[in-house]
């Protein structure tokens, strides 16, 4: 399946800071995603660059893509979607390409999130992450988020409507806010924490135009 992907060298996004960043097309989204219809890029400035993406018209092939990626300087942190999701079908993840990536990583400091979370999917983002590229597993909520982090595919994130404190999940798991949504003078740059393998999840609350739909799909 051909995969249109586009990398940003350096990022204008102040919340992610000036590191390399990708976006890749629609297609690579999970059909049974429960924030499909409320997914934050389908808004503003992110929401045409991502359909550029996603038509063609901006982007490379994703072997080009992968020859970027390992073009990028040891040690560089860098972002894999800002919209978009894993190589995959839309039901499964789609090990060779994800593989390819995951060895052009090598070296390097990627991280990403996902939500594909079906078995086969999870057994390569298991392997992705035992192998250095940072897949996070993306929780609908706090109860998702114990059941995620109970498959031990990889570290967990949660999308909430309101929360802007730190928590606990249903199991007693720690959940810390992502500091750059909170703090002005913090960025993924700065943070790092969604690269790092850990047992901590990381919240990040919902806002922006997108926020009611994802109130109304976590039933709030």
């Amino acid at each position: 399946m051909p995969y249109s992907v586009h990398l940003s060298p350096k990022s204008a996004n102040a919340k992610t800071g000036p590191i390399p960043v990708s976006t890749s097309s629609k297609t690579t989204c999970p059909t049974d995603c429960a924030m499909r219809a409320g997914c934050y890029a389908a808004s503003g400035p992110l929401a045409l660059h991502w359909g550029a993406v996603s038509n063609g018209t901006r982007g490379t092939d994703w072997a080009t893509f992968v020859d970027q990626i390992a073009a990028l300087p040891d040690g560089q942190l860098w972002r894999h979607n800002q919209a978009g999701d894993l190589p995959g079908d839309g039901t499964t993840v789609d090990p060779v390409a994800l593989g390819e990536l995951v060895a052009a990583n090598r070296g390097r400091r990627g991280f990403t999130y996902t939500h594909y979370r079906d078995s086969e999917s999870l057994e390569w983002v298991r392997h992705a992450n035992a192998w250095g590229f940072t897949i996070n597993l993306s929780a609908n909520d706090l109860a998702d988020a114990d059941r995620l982090a109970d498959t031990g595919a990889g570290p967990v994130v949660v999308l909430s409507s309101d929360q802007t404190d730190n928590t606990v999940t249903p199991s007693g798991r720690r959940v810390v806010v992502c500091p750059a949504t909170q703090r002005d003078d913090v960025s993924c740059a700065t943070c790092q924490l969604c690269q790092r393998q850990r047992s901590t999840i990381v919240g990040f609350p919902a806002h922006g135009s997108r926020k009611r739909v994802i109130d109304i799909k976590l039933g709030a």
